[in-house]
């Protein structure tokens, strides 16, 4: 049987010689080597939703992989594409790397320099583990093996501009059009998705935040179902937990609920988190929300720099939401388009503040009546984006980008300085 491998290694050097010994083993076929994490996961879902058969049985990921370190993209690969064997490639044999590298769900570990009898050793017990799983799901079980549901992040520009009535009403449209959707609170430290739902509940995503493996047991327990059938995971309650939610924490919990959601909108407030930043950069769609002033544009244009410069998310990879928009401003959205240098939506948001204020009162955002423009447009925005069914090109956009698979790192502790010292 032919065994299938795909090199992750990002220097070339290393890469070549990665690819040469490979292409040596008994049976072997190596695919030309990709440079980095976000490739890496990008050609693994475009293979996954082809057929499970089109995926490699083997992943070698080098040590100094990026953006995503090596061990958390063992984990993502290991969580995402359960059918492939991950060998990790690094120069430490450590018990200590060791044992992380299989906590992480790596099925081997390869020591630098690389030996031909080791590497054959660890490819062929991957492979193995690897035809092993392709049989029990062929049996039937039922294991994401995918790319999994859509992931959604609404950032704000700014405070108060809007963007936790933008999100729910994204998920509200996506849950109505029939999907499984999940939003998530991810403004730690002042979010107030619970507020805006009527919601009481004690468990927060700070209860997720110490759990290395999150099962759906554990998962279940911390959504709270809304009566509009979404699943709430939601900000905690006291701030200071916020700390809790560090950016390695934030995908498990995204990965998590993206491989048991078709749809998940996550809220992430208007200031950078290393949580937040983690979860914008593994988003299929970030959308930054603004109101067409220029204090709100000047905003927005400076976090599409910092999410650039923090290797977060490139400018024409973001959609950028005028919110609060009425005909009459000297700021319309195709001069925001030339500011900020992202994507700008083909639908606007109007300024209706009458037309929420009694749902947002009452904590009933849930109610806003159906003829409301504001909620007509947050609808069609949701249309646009692909979350309810409708084709994400179904609206104008020149150049806009297609689904983005990049993936976050670990930042640290707040999980800003290993970017600004770049790779």
């Amino acid at each position: 049987m032919t065994t299938r491998i795909l090199p992750a290694v990002g220097d070339p050097d290393a890469a070549r010689s990665v690819t040469t010994l490979a292409g040596q083993l008994p049976d072997a076929e190596p695919a030309p080597p990709v440079p980095d994490s976000t490739q890496l996961l990008d050609t693994l879902a475009r293979l996954a939703a082809d057929s499970l058969d089109a995926l490699p049985e083997v992943v070698l990921v080098h040590e100094r992989i990026g953006p995503v370190p090596a061990l958390e993209l063992v984990r993502e690969v290991a969580l995402r594409f359960p059918a492939v064997g991950v060998v990790l490639i690094t120069a430490d044999a450590g018990p200590a790397l060791l044992s992380a590298a299989m906590d992480a769900g790596a099925r081997g570990l390869a020591t630098l320099p690389l030996g031909y009898e080791e590497l054959a050793s660890r490819v062929q017990a991957a492979a193995q583990w690897s035809a092993g799983v392709r049989r029990h799901l062929g049996g039937g079980a039922e294991t994401v093996t995918g790319p999994g549901g859509t992931v959604v992040t609404v950032s704000g520009a700014k405070g108060g501009v809007g963007t936790t009535v933008t999100a729910v009403h994204l998920a509200l449209a996506a849950r109505a059009a029939g999907r499984t959707v999940a939003l998530v609170d991810m403004d730690l430290q002042s979010g107030d998705v619970a507020s805006y739902l009527d919601v009481q509940f004690r468990r927060s995503v700070a209860d997720l935040a110490a759990i290395t493996d999150i099962s759906p047991r554990v998962l279940q327990d911390a959504l709270f179902v809304h009566e509009t059938g979404l699943s709430l995971l939601l900000a905690p309650a006291e701030g200071e937990r916020g700390e809790e939610v560090t950016d390695r924490a934030a995908r498990q919990v995204v990965s998590a609920l993206r491989g048991r959601h078709e749809v998940v909108v996550v809220d992430c407030g208007s200031q950078l988190t290393g949580a937040g930043a983690a979860t914008v950069e593994m988003a299929d769609t970030a959308l930054l929300v603004t109101t067409p002033d220029v204090i709100a544009v000047r905003s927005a244009k400076r976090t599409v720099r910092m999410w650039e410069r923090l290797q977060v998310r490139k400018a024409e990879e973001t959609v950028t939401l005028v919110n609060r928009h009425h005909r009459s401003a000297e700021i319309q959205a195709p001069l925001v388009q030339k500011i900020t240098g992202t994507r700008t939506a083909a639908v606007t948001v109007p300024a209706q503040f009458k037309e929420l204020q009694a749902v947002v009162d009452a904590g009933r955002l849930h109610e806003l009546d159906a003829r409301s423009t504001v909620k007509q447009a947050l609808w069609t925005l949701a249309g646009e984006l692909g979350l309810t069914g409708a084709p994400a090109s179904a609206a104008p956009a020149p150049g806009a980008p297609g689904r983005q698979l990049a993936r976050a790192g670990d930042r640290g502790s707040l999980g800003l300085r290993r970017r600004t010292g770049g790779r």
